[in-house]
């Protein structure tokens, strides 16, 4: 293990020691700071939340950002607690589950199970949660430093998934695990790459959204939850929640299924609104050459765009469409 990565795992395991109020304390504290450094986090979080919120007053956009990055805070510190204190402490956390008997329900119906979990809440101690009644795998990108690869599989413990690749020998194994009536967790609002996804929309403006987890989905009849972890306030805990998807998402069309799968997730995201990733580009990927780049263009460009009066021609051009991805 390389000294960073060794200091890194040494400073979880420290942190799991703290009780999970102080992390989050700690954590907002860390989002406060964030927010006074002005740099790309609070500029990420004040133009999604423009897309999202458009109707916001100023005012009403600063303290909505501030909350977001409070909570971006508590997400990076309670890890400490997640990964540093061990799994079978971490689950310790998790004071209430609903909507349990959609998840018991669809591992007893052997059909294969596709847990969809959005960049919400705490979804490292989901895998945990998940980890403790089933045989999980889960899609992922390798770190683009290898060695970090060693951490992450060191400090998510016994309860470890199986790490499966985004690569076209990782989808085939996707398919016969779901076949063979397995548990698959697949993060479905990562923006996909160039070519390997389709516009659809999101909170009423199109991203660029993944087509595996439908086609999954369409072509292995498994069923779909979404789940995600809520923080409960005052380091109380965390809430489990399990929703249905909407029927559409397994609609051999991936213009129906794409838009559903967005759905989805904005249904679990109203739930824990300022727990959501907001410091993600989610829109940084646009469907038309000449849209704008929308975290580029100043706030009052963007004000533009959300309301449909944006005209490329009075501006000059900030974006490009990624060749390959479909507007649905």
């Amino acid at each position: 293990m390389r000294p960073r990565v060794a200091l890194t795992y040494v400073l979880l395991r420290l942190a799991g020691w703290l009780p999970l109020r102080w992390l989050h304390v700690l954590g907002a504290g860390l989002g406060t700071m964030l927010w006074r450094l002005n740099g790309r986090e609070r500029h990420h979080v004040e133009v999604n939340l423009q897309i999202v919120r458009p109707q916001l007053s100023d005012i009403e956009r600063t303290r909505l950002t501030q909350a977001c990055l409070r909570e971006t805070g508590c997400g990076l510190l309670e890890l400490g607690k997640v990964w540093g204190g061990g799994a079978q402490h971490a689950l310790r956390l998790v004071r209430e589950v609903r909507g349990e008997e959609h998840f018991t329900q669809a591992l007893a119906s052997g059909r294969g199970l596709i847990v969809a979990a959005p960049h919400l809440g705490c979804w490292e101690l989901l895998n945990h949660w998940l980890g403790a009644r089933t045989q999980l795998a889960i899609l992922y990108r390798p770190p683009r430093q290898p060695h970090w690869e060693t951490l992450l599989r060191r400090v998510r413990g016994s309860f470890a998934p199986e790490q499966i690749r985004a690569d076209a020998g990782g989808v085939r194994a996707l398919y016969r695990r779901l076949r063979a009536g397995g548990v698959v967790g697949i993060l479905p609002d990562q923006q996909p790459r160039a070519g390997e996804g389709a516009f659809a929309p999101f909170f009423g403006i199109p991203a660029a959204t993944m087509v595996l987890l439908p086609r999954l989905a369409a072509r292995t009849q498994a069923i779909v939850l979404f789940g995600f972890m809520e923080r409960l306030p005052c380091g109380a805990g965390f809430c489990l929640h399990w929703l249905e998807a909407p029927p559409e998402l397994s609609n051999a069309n991936l213009s129906q299924a794409s838009i559903a799968l967005n759905r989805g997730v904005a249904s679990c995201v109203e739930q824990a609104f300022t727990q959501y990733q907001w410091t993600y580009k989610r829109w940084s990927m646009r469907p038309q050459a000449d849209d704008p780049d929308l975290y580029r263009i100043p706030m009052a460009q963007l004000k533009e765009y959300c309301a449909g009066q944006y005209t490329p021609s009075r501006h000059s051009r900030a974006g490009r469409n990624p060749p390959g991805t479909e507007a649905v």
